[in-house]
């Protein structure tokens, strides 16, 4: 990577922008043109309902199959992304930063409510001033989830190739990482509908940090295990092979199954999980399946599908490791920022629910 700093070039950032640019326009050509399934988002404060077509997965197999296909016929080579890393983070960067003030723009159009003065459109254009801003009927807040994770995908994909291209193989470790994001990759597209009630698309406005989190942050920071698997070519022992597996397998049935769970409760309340009838405190608050246990088991589900494909990385560097660290820190104080919002909006019921579930994410400890 500090090579690539070094001989970053303008015509190799010129390249990079121009290959980004591509590909966020194929991905929002395909949003549009794809069959998708039409879901009603949940009511706005003032009644209004987003209708979102939900064609994520078929735009997932879409890319999917273009990069097998063009990889094997010679049109292209996934080597690139790695080679013009840099160029493509600082073209995503850039993308942000310029999508941030447009949104802006846009909303201030819109009239939508400003907070005053300097300090405050600092904060608008940070937070975002718009809940649903949408272009050609494509919401993009929903959207950015697509270039976020698929790209996110390729940049992995793209270790793969160099690789084996090094080594002519790939290493036990490379196989893993690239096993579990995929399985985790073609899972989010699969339950995309989850995600229209989600506390980002739900109450987040959409400003830089939710683009630039999408853009930037995920695509590039997420990866970073696997420049460190690139070169790391020692096999795994059995154990450690079996140990990752039965950590990811874990980690992601707690994790679907749990947003899963919440999902089927709202839309059929009447429905049974693990064989019986949902039970919800009040009739709000399901307390059926892992939602009884504890009250935030899909963030500690999520952690340890993290943990288990960085750990494929071995001990030789902690900067790996920065990427769960910082997850864990994120998931915990978020955790707890959601955990006020429920106290305020459902009081007694809350506090009743706390004594059910009597932990947040980790047994005896938090």
């Amino acid at each position: 990577m500090i090579s690539q700093l070094a001989s970053l070039t303008l015509a190799g950032a010129l390249e990079s922008a121009t290959a980004f640019s591509a590909y966020l326009a194929l991905l929002f050509v395909l949003a549009k043109v794809l069959p998708a399934q039409q879901l009603l988002g949940v009511k706005n404060a003032d009644g209004s309902q987003i209708l979102y077509r939900l064609n994520g997965f078929a735009t997932f197999l879409a890319i999917v199959l273009l990069g097998a296909v063009g990889s094997r016929l010679g049109w292209f080579s996934l080597r690139f992304i790695y080679d013009h890393y840099l160029g493509l983070l600082l073209a995503a960067n850039v993308f942000a930063f310029a999508t941030t003030f447009a949104l802006y723009a846009k909303g201030r159009a819109a009239g939508e409510k400003l907070r005053p003065g300097v300090l405050g459109a600092i904060q608008d254009m940070f937070f975002g001033v718009e809940l649903n801003p949408a272009v050609l009927g494509v919401d993009l807040k929903m959207f950015s989830y697509r270039p976020s994770l698929i790209g996110l995908g390729l940049i992995n994909v793209s270790f793969a190739v160099v690789q084996l291209e090094k080594y002519g193989t790939l290493s036990q470790g490379m196989a893993l990482y690239q096993i579990f994001y995929f399985l985790y990759l073609t899972n989010y597209f699969q339950f995309e509908y989850g995600m229209v009630y989600t506390w980002d698309i739900i109450a987040e406005r959409f400003g830089w940090m939710l683009v630039w989190g999408d853009y930037a942050l995920v695509p590039f920071f997420y990866s970073l295990p696997g420049w460190y698997l690139v070169d790391r070519m020692e096999p795994l022992p059995t154990w450690e092979i079996v140990a990752l597996s039965l950590l990811y397998t874990v980690g992601f049935c707690l994790f679907r199954g749990s947003n899963e769970q919440k999902h089927v409760y709202k839309h059929n309340p009447s429905a049974r999980i693990w064989g019986r009838p949902v039970e919800a405190l009040g009739g709000k608050l399901l307390v059926s399946g892992f939602w009884g246990i504890g009250r935030k088991l899909n963030y500690t589900g999520e952690l340890c599908i993290y943990w288990a494909w960085t750990l494929t990385t071995g001990f030789d560097s902690v900067v790996p490791y920065l990427l769960p660290i910082w997850l864990l820190v994120l998931f915990t104080h978020r955790a707890w920022r959601d955990e006020q919002r429920c106290a305020a909006k459902y009081g007694a019921l809350w506090d009743a629910y706390c004594q059910r579930a009597r932990f947040r994410m980790f047994p005896f400890v938090y």
